[in-house]
């Protein structure tokens, strides 16, 4: 906060220093550089911070400079640079070049003169994803015999590589040569001869993108084993499929059991879905990392040596293709059993609202049956009641005659009929009325 600005907002200084948090490592030329990657899924930063903590560094390591996932270790005549990501951890040694892995040397052996030792190389917590030696020379590019005594520094194997980026004078910054194959060591080697003049910023600008393209390449192959195991998965789901449209077409078996069978091989495929779809996200993320690395070089070709960007095409392109492919199969196969299901379950509707069309109209033919019959009893009823009133003053009638009164009972009955009818007739009318208030 300052007397020129309204404050902060809490995020701001966290946001604008993300940039800075994770910087190049600058060193002279020339250099080894030791690289190791490895898979910290499972690791706390506390076991991280233990092994720091066996190095010989003139700062005071404290738990609190592990925050910002980057830390970057002075040791005598070599620096240790430390980076956490989600799931892995780098560790990077930058050293001078051992006086035997000069330039023209043959195979030297490069594992045993690692800086730290290798002992703390070979207790660092978590699992090898990526080794790397890096030699960077600031002198052989012009040297006619580079190929061939590259080849010797390499080993075995087909050496890949390119003239990188382009200087003022429009020319190649430096020359890359590697194999990319995993030696006895169980380390890769890569070779770079730069100009003479490179400075320390742009040598650790160089060393970082080709360290970031390889550890990015192995992180993005880590779901080809996944997407291989889960094609005979897929395919035998795609069968299943294929039987429930079929007999839902044909009408087989009944609406609920094809039902039960969908929501089963929904929910198969559901937990499918959860469990790999962060590995495939991941890998289509590490790959476009990846190849913006490698447009990153702005590669040219070395006469009779095949460029990195043409040997990730030609090799890292179809096992991406695969991935990508297992990943659309399995969200295609998603969507085709949601498809079905609501087509099912339309079609149990469909029967379900005829069911009960034909059950509301056996409701009504019968309300109707009932209302006639009720009708017909209370006709009957109220001839039952009129009868026995009748019948009353027929006996009140015969009373009357035999007291000495000059009347006649029958036609006393006969006359009081009609009146006793109507009078039950309203009787009842007047109980519905009441009944239909209710």
């Amino acid at each position: 906060m300052t007397r020129y600005l309204p404050p902060n907002d809490a995020q701001r200084v966290v946001l604008h220093n993300e940039i800075h948090t994770r910087p190049s490592a600058t060193f002279k030329l020339p250099a080894l550089i030791v690289y190791v990657a490895v898979l910290n899924q499972g690791l706390d930063q506390a076991a991280e911070w233990a092994h720091l903590l066996e190095l010989p560094s003139s700062v005071a390591l404290k738990p609190e400079m592990l925050r910002g996932n980057f830390l970057q270790l002075p040791c005598g005549d070599y620096k240790v640079i430390w980076e956490r990501h989600t799931e892995f951890t780098r560790y990077t040694i930058v050293q001078p070049l051992p006086d035997h892995a000069r330039w023209g040397s043959q195979l030297p052996e490069l594992s045993p003169y690692v800086a730290t030792g290798t002992e703390w190389l070979r207790n660092i917590p978590g699992q090898t994803i990526t080794a790397i030696h890096l030699a960077i020379l600031n002198e052989g590019m012009d040297d006619p015999d580079a190929f061939y005594k590259a080849r010797q520094w390499l080993g075995e194997g087909t050496v890949i590589g390119s003239k990188m980026g382009r200087t003022s004078e429009n020319q190649s910054h430096s020359h890359l040569m590697t194999t990319l194959r995993i030696g006895e060591d169980g380390f890769e080697r890569m070779l770079i001869l730069a100009s003479p003049n490179t400075s320390e910023n742009r040598s650790g600008r160089i060393a970082q993108r080709l360290l970031e393209l390889e550890t990015y390449r192995m992180m993005s192959l880590l779901s080809l084993p996944l997407a291989k195991s889960l094609a005979a998965q897929l395919t035998e789901n795609e069968l299943q499929l294929v039987d429930i449209n079929d007999r839902i077409e044909r009408k087989i078996d009944k609406d609920e059991a094809l039902l039960d069978r969908l929501a089963g091989l929904a929910a198969q495929l559901e937990s499918t879905t959860a469990e790999n779809s962060f590995r495939f996200s991941a890998a289509r993320a590490y790959d476009a990392i990846v190849q913006q690395r490698i447009a990153e070089m702005r590669e040219q070709p070395l006469s009779g040596v095949q460029t990195v960007g043409e040997f990730m095409q030609r090799r890292l392109a179809p096992a991406m293709a695969t991935v990508k492919a297992t990943s659309d199969r399995l969200s295609a196969l998603s969507e085709r059993v949601a498809r079905a299901s609501h087509l099912l379950r339309t079609r149990v509707d469909i029967a379900t609202e005829t069911y009960n069309q034909r059950l509301l109209e056996q409701l009504t033919k019968g309300q109707a049956n009932q209302l006639r019959l009720q009708t017909t009893v209370e006709g009957l009823s109220i001839a039952a009641i009129s009868y026995y009133v009748v019948s009353l003053t027929l006996y009140i009638g015969k009373a009357f005659e035999a007291s000495g009164v000059k009347i006649s009972a029958e036609i006393l009955a006969g006359f009081s009929t009609p009146l006793v009818l109507f009078v039950c007739w309203r009787m009842v009318q007047k109980i519905h009325r009441s009944l239909y208030k209710i």
